[in-house]
């Protein structure tokens, strides 16, 4: 039995989406159709979708093909650092009256006294820990991990095993990568970047980047 009561559109047809429209289908849901403006049927699971009815439109306008009041939206354009691109979309049919649905991987662990906003995206294995607040429309991605008491704003992607300790604050728009880690009780401003694998031990301004450590190769030896 699904836990939507409502057909979903999905929009975008690339890898991010498509880990939605799989934990969608898991979870019973209807996926109605599509939105890509390239062919989707390259991979298995959306030549699947689309044999079995699910329609494909090009354009992010086709959305209103549907009443608001009909469907539900899911956004599987991922969050890239430095682009609004996701957000400004979001917005645009939120102002039409569209709802965007949250996604949550059954095998994330949410913890019951956790608060999750609207439109957010959970991946597998994620754990979002007592008194964490997940912002609107953030992606909490694979094996992410968010500590106790946590405030993470809007439209953040903690990328797969980003880790942030207790009681980190962030602002909008931040993007933490693949398996940083920002120590307790620090702040991440709006727009903030936190490089793949960088371990951040200060507050982070708005706007400003923090790199990991730089990698030195050199041949062994003998």
């Amino acid at each position: 039995m699904s836990k939507f009561d409502r057909p979903i559109v999905l929009i975008g047809g690339g890898g991010h989406a498509a880990i939605l429209a799989d934990l969608l289908l898991r979870q019973g849901a209807t996926i109605i159709a599509v939105i890509a403006p390239d062919e989707i049927a390259e991979r298995a699971l959306f030549a699947q979708l689309l044999r079995a009815g699910t329609l494909h439109y090009r354009q992010d306008n086709d959305i209103e093909h549907f009443a608001p009041e009909s469907v539900y939206l899911v956004n599987g354009l991922g969050m890239m650092p430095k682009s609004s691109f996701r957000q400004r979309l979001n917005q645009d049919f939120l102002a039409k009256g569209y709802q965007f649905a949250s996604v949550v991987a059954s095998s994330a662990e949410i913890s019951p006294f956790a608060t999750l906003e609207s439109g957010v995206q959970i991946l597998a294995g994620a754990i979002v820990q007592a008194g964490a607040y997940i912002g609107a429309h953030s992606i909490i991605n694979s094996a992410a991990l968010v500590e106790h008491d946590c405030v993470i704003g809007a439209y953040n992607h903690l990328a797969p095993r980003a880790t942030l300790c207790g009681q980190v604050v962030t602002g909008k728009q931040v993007y933490v990568g693949a398996g940083a880690t920002v120590i307790q009780c620090l702040s991440l401003g709006d727009d903030a970047i936190v490089g793949a694998g960088a371990v951040v031990t200060h507050d982070l301004a708005a706007a400003h980047i923090a790199y990991p450590a730089r990698s030195i190769i050199k041949k062994i030896e003998n």
